[in-house]
């Protein structure tokens, strides 16, 4: 076993092993110590804890996670890596390597089925590029019993999950974030702390995840729904918005009454509203 903590062991394995980044899966191999320990103390990992890794390529960081961890399921999409992984990983008896497609995966199930306590476990990933967003919904939305995911993200994504109303960077990702979960980036990471180097900056996130989400509403489902034709079309107003959706099937009339009843100006553009907002507008829509 090679200890790849020390990023000069990760730069001669792969070269040693004639290993590169395949573009299909979105791989970045992670050549920096201290962003691994951003991660590690990012996330508060200890040895109570149980951790859900996605990606982990050569185990980089899954050694880490070993070291500060109770437990460790990496859930690993490139079959080509589950060798490799076994061999990093030999000195350790706490982890398990899962050779699946993380969206494809009953990952609620997988929990249950080696922790059925329900314990609230932590998340932690250099996550692909590519699948970021639906990575990161689909763990929120599973309801697991997630009490925090700390991810290694492109910078602008980082930016969005925690933006604030009114802002450039504040979109539907944002509210469904702060739905699920308090935002907090740890640290921005340049492009020479990956091989290969990626064309973006990327950033430390951390999503501590609610119990009960910060605001009521009767059916999220529907407050999303309202929150993604609000910004397919930013750019207008929110009763053009949400008027021009024909999945929604509101009237003109309706949307200006709900808007006035939250006392809100009638040309008010969906980008200036709080997810509380969303919330008590979905309520009075979805009333009627």
């Amino acid at each position: 076993m090679k200890n790849l903590i020390d990023p000069q062991n990760t730069i001669q394995f792969l070269r040693e092993h004639g290993i590169s980044a395949k573009k299909r899966f979105g791989q970045n191999f992670l050549i920096d110590k201290r962003v691994l320990e951003r991660i590690i103390e990012g996330a508060k990992i200890t040895k109570d804890d149980l951790v859900l890794e996605i990606g982990p390529g050569i185990g980089t960081l899954t050694q880490a996670l070993c070291e500060a961890a109770g437990r460790v399921v990496a859930v690993e999409i490139d079959k080509d890596m589950i060798p490799i992984l076994e061999e990093n990983l030999s000195y350790y008896d706490n982890y398990e390597i899962i050779n699946d497609d993380v969206l494809r995966v009953d990952l609620k199930r997988l929990i249950e089925e080696r922790d059925p306590s329900g314990r609230r476990i932590k998340v932690a990933a250099n996550l692909p590029y590519y699948i970021t967003t639906p990575i990161i919904m689909q763990l929120l939305e599973s309801r697991m019993p997630i009490s925090s995911i700390t991810v290694m993200v492109q910078k602008e994504v980082a930016d969005r999950m925690q933006a604030a109303p009114g802002t450039s960077d504040y979109g539907a990702l944002s509210l469904a974030v702060q739905y699920y979960a308090e935002a907090v980036i740890n640290s921005k990471v340049p492009p020479n702390c990956f091989i290969p180097r990626p064309g973006v900056d990327s950033a430390v996130i951390t999503l501590n995840c609610y119990e009960e989400s910060p605001v009521d509403v009767k059916d999220d489902r529907y407050m999303f729904r309202l929150i993604k034709a609000a910004f397919a079309q930013r750019r207008k107003t929110l009763v053009n918005a949400l008027k021009n959706d024909p999945g929604l099937k509101l009237t003109r009339e309706k949307v200006e009454a709900a808007i006035d009843e939250l006392g809100l100006d009638i040309n008010i553009r969906g980008e200036r509203l709080s997810l509380e907002q969303f919330a008590r507008l979905s309520d009075i829509l979805g009333a009627g």
